[in-house]
């Protein structure tokens, strides 16, 4: 698939079969700095290798550390005990999220100079509400272009926290972890962190917390808002676990979730289940709702089709603050859907990989999709019957952003074929999407 400019699924009737899933790609960023930040050696296996990853592992490579890649997606981490052996450096971040911004905070606490970067879309995700985090314990940080955006310079700098760190949490929740990974590292005494306002994707907050705990760091909790980071007990407050495995990516699950859905099932995926610390597992929950038959282990979730007589999902109104990268293949399974779809408090798409609600509205509509967008929601119609299905001869465009790709693989279950323009951006987390897509579709 590298390099193709398109590709032409469909029209498919029938999905089933099981998927190995990768790496979550949560997990895997977030377990590669706390490795590289840890005393010892630490092993990583089922690490996801995509963009995203790769991004984490050279960035962290360039800063000093041993980062070797073994086979099977075994990873070895040599720690560095709290202090990066690389004090100046010029890194390039892609558009990883999760990668540039646990890393600024990290990288705010060594006493270095240091310029972060990435692609052009990256500069325009925002980061003001971590850089005024950093800012209120002593931090140096300078935006090179724009306000508020990167790409950012960290200068070195006496960090010293006064009283209580304060974050907002209603744009992105990675501004709160990037805060609770970096800032034990510095904490003389018990540090205390607030977030103002609402905080989203708590879910992902709570893998933050558990990967914390797994590198000997425990954070007290005493409301929703709060979070007490302890006291620095020895120069190096991480502890590597030794050996950590990496689940598997419950927001790449929900595409063959919903394809078992759609496509009559069963599909199995194998690498999350009931005992997973990510929040998208609860994307079953919504697919069950819309009326798919669930059924689930320790390490696995099935989908067999549909409860309903018509052989159809049924529309739902469902408040995805909880789940905001899988609600978007709750989007694409609405095309398949009797009744209106309407996904509520997804403000957070629009400063995402894209403006995921402007792409997604105005991609359904290609197909024949009824679509009302707002700020923060979207609502979904099917296309009345297959007859009313459009066949979009430009193709659907992705837009540098992985999960439009996905997504959107749902809608060759339509009458028609399907043309998805630039499939190689599955690379930023699942390079082998399309490959296991053509496994259990017919």
């Amino acid at each position: 698939m590298s390099g193709l400019p398109n590709i032409k699924i469909g029209p498919f009737k029938r999905a089933q079969g099981s998927i190995v899933l990768p790496g979550s790609k949560s997990i895997s960023n977030r377990a590669l700095l706390l490795a590289a930040l840890s005393s010892g050696t630490t092993t990583l296996k089922n690490l996801l290798d995509a963009d995203d990853t790769q991004v984490m592992r050279n960035a962290l490579r360039q800063l000093g550390l041993s980062v070797i890649d073994l086979a099977d997606n075994v990873c070895v981490v040599e720690g560095c005990g709290g202090k990066f052996p690389v004090q100046n450096a010029d890194l390039f971040m892609g558009n990883a999220g999760t990668a540039i911004r646990p890393l600024t905070a990290a990288l705010a606490m060594q006493g270095g100079n240091y310029r972060l970067s990435g692609v052009p879309r990256m500069h325009e995700r925002p980061i003001r509400d971590l850089v005024d985090g950093l800012r209120q314990v002593g931090a140096k940080i300078d935006y090179e272009l724009q306000e508020g955006y990167p790409p950012i310079k960290i200068l070195a700098a006496d960090i010293a926290i006064q009283d209580v760190v304060r974050v907002r949490g209603d744009v992105s929740s990675q501004f709160l972890t990037a805060l609770l990974m970096a800032l034990p590292l510095v904490a003389k005494e018990p540090v205390k962190i607030e977030v103002i306002g609402e905080l989203i994707s708590r879910p992902y907050i709570d893998i933050t917390l558990k990967l914390m705990a797994r590198f000997g760091v425990k954070v007290a909790c005493p409301d929703a808002q709060s979070f007490v980071i302890p006291a620095k007990t020895s120069d190096a407050v991480y502890q590597s676990p030794g050996a950590l495995s990496v689940e598997g990516d419950a927001s790449s699950a929900s595409y063959f979730l919903a394809l078992g859905a759609i496509g009559g099932g069963p599909v199995r995926v194998l690498g999350v289940g009931s005992e997973s610390i990510q929040g998208d597992v609860a994307f079953a929950d919504a697919l069950a709702l819309m009326g798919a038959k669930i059924s689930s282990g320790e390490d696995w979730i099935e989908v067999a089709g549909v409860r309903n007589a018509n052989g159809k999902l049924n529309g739902i109104t469902i408040d995805c603050t909880e789940i905001p990268d899988a609600a978007m293949t709750l989007a694409a399974a609405a095309l398949f859907a009797e009744g209106p779809t309407r996904l509520n408090n997804i403000a957070s798409w629009r400063v995402k990989e894209t403006d995921r609600i402007a792409a997604m509205a105005k991609e359904l509509k290609k197909v024949g999709a009824i679509v009302e967008e707002g700020a923060d929601y979207i609502v979904v119609q099917a296309p009345k019957s297959f007859a009313d299905w459009k066949f979009p001869a430009q193709g659907i465009d992705t837009y540098d952003d992985h999960r439009m790709a996905m997504c959107f693989s749902l809608a060759a279950f339509g009458p028609n074929a399907l043309q998805i323009n630039d499939p190689n951006c599955v690379a930023k987390t699942f390079p082998t999407y399309f490959a296991e897509f053509a496994k259990i579709v017919s």
